[in-house]
């Protein structure tokens, strides 16, 4: 129905098309405002960020009612992700605090809309893919850099983001935060685990493509971002990027394991020795992992299991349909609930997040959309012969997999920094999955 709509509206404005020199080269917008949208997330507010998104939108929209042939099409995840966009809209119409649900719902409107023309434009642009990775490594490159040069020169906390009462001055560690806005340690982190798999997957990509010098670049980029990753004291990040580690070691062996299974053992074995090494003599970093286990006898632990015992309660009251979407919805709700005197951002964990705002039926929709994706995009990846495809699925799926591990105990999620990295490569998976799909029947 929706691509009858479009073919009409296209054949009313066929003589516009032919005789606009900016309908004609309405993708090079696209691209430069997506470009613009990763550019500005480093050093610009979420607002201004978001701003630039719309400005993608709006070109996009224009760009299906006036472009000959464009079309709307829906794979199987996406059923889901529509699903679950009802379901909030059911969820917002419902909310007590409808004012404030609304503003979370533009904010996620933004987010879909964003993935949903970026998918429209990587349906005849898949080439364009390998820049916009590129892109998203360089910012990701520039704040490893402002983070490196923090740690050098010791920047003081900006709120408390560390329990220092049980430990030494020596174990105290200088957490970085980079340029992302708000200032925020863990908001860095959650960004590198949204971006460093785009850099580790153009080094592979370019030595797949012969362009050996080109890869060690990417190469040392990623690198130098993993050590500031660890330099943000993060430890949700710590896990996403465990998580990282482990998912290119289990792609990479599709191609290592069976002709070279002694460079693969030695290059995994290498690593868990350095890591062991770096955990035994890098006091800081020892003391900040080992709080992961604290348990209760970490502050940080300690406020994180009382949200969660509070978002349970709020759940359990509303399962239905959520109290509504959005952060500042939440926080309103929350100070009903809360078991400490300290206010709280959201859960804490997109997953119980998403089933407090919009309710049960929403987090299953949204559980739906990852798994299938997640199924389709590791069938790709042992099935497929292209090289550099899976590599660039690989990199999406581990940056979007990644991101959910993090997002299992922290916030940042939510961040339009990370958000927008994340439909990205939503988006990227799917080009591929479509192009995949195509060849093989």
């Amino acid at each position: 129905m929706f691509n009858n709509i479009l073919r009409f509206t296209q054949s009313k404005t066929e003589y516009l098309y032919k005789n606009s020199l900016f309908l004609q080269n309405i993708d090079k917008f696209i691209f430069l405002s997506v470009i613009a949208v990763f550019l500005s997330s480093t050093v610009m507010s979420s607002d201004f960020i978001g701003f630039i998104a719309l400005i993608t939108i709006f070109l996009t929209f224009i760009k299906i009612l006036t472009k000959p042939d464009e079309n709307l099409d829906c794979k199987t995840f996406e059923l889901w992700l529509l699903a679950y966009f009802m379901i909030v809209i059911i969820s917002l119409a419902g909310s007590t605090l409808f004012a404030l649900s609304l503003k979370g719902f533009f904010k996620t409107v933004t987010y879909l809309g964003f993935y949903l023309s970026l998918a429209q434009y990587l349906k005849n642009n898949k080439s364009k893919i390998p820049y916009i990775l590129g892109v998203i490594g360089i910012c990701a490159g520039f704040e490893a850099l402002a983070g490196f040069m923090q740690n050098f020169s010791h920047v003081e906390e900006i709120s408390t983001w560390q329990d220092v009462s049980s430990l030494n001055p020596e174990d105290i560690m200088t957490r970085v935060y980079g340029t992302l806005k708000p200032y925020n340690p863990n908001l860095l982190g959650g960004y590198f685990v949204a971006s460093i798999p785009a850099l580790y997957g153009l080094a592979a990509y370019s030595a797949a493509g012969k362009s050996f010098r080109t890869a060690f670049i990417w190469l040392v980029l990623a690198l130098f971002s993993t050590m500031t990753l660890f330099l943000t004291g993060c430890r949700g990040s710590y896990m996403g990027m465990m998580f990282i580690i482990l998912g290119m070691f289990a792609v990479s062996s599709k191609y290592l394991w069976k002709n070279y299974k002694q460079i693969y053992l030695s290059v995994a074995g290498g690593v868990i020795a350095f890591a062991t090494f770096v955990l035994i003599f890098v006091s800081s970093l020892r003391a900040r992992v080992l709080s992961i286990f604290a348990m209760r006898h970490d502050s940080s632990n300690s406020f994180r299991f009382n949200v969660y015992q509070s978002s349970w309660q709020m759940f359990k009251d509303n399962w239905l349909l959520g109290i509504g979407v959005g952060n500042k919805n939440f926080r309103e709700i929350y100070g009903l609930y809360m078991k400490t005197g300290f206010d709280a951002l959201s859960a804490y964990n997109i997953f119980l997040e998403t089933a407090v705002e919009s309710g049960i039926f929403a987090l299953i929709a949204f559980v739906g959309f990852l798994i299938t994706l997640i199924k389709n995009s590791v069938k790709f990846i042992l099935k497929s012969d292209d090289v550099k495809s899976v590599i660039i699925v690989a990199s999406a799926i581990i940056s979007i997999c990644a991101v959910c591990v993090h997002g299992m105990v922290d916030t940042v999620f939510f961040r339009p920094q990370i958000q927008f990295i994340f439909w990205t490569m939503v988006a990227v998976a799917r080009t591929c999955l479509i192009t995949y799909g195509r060849h093989s029947k």
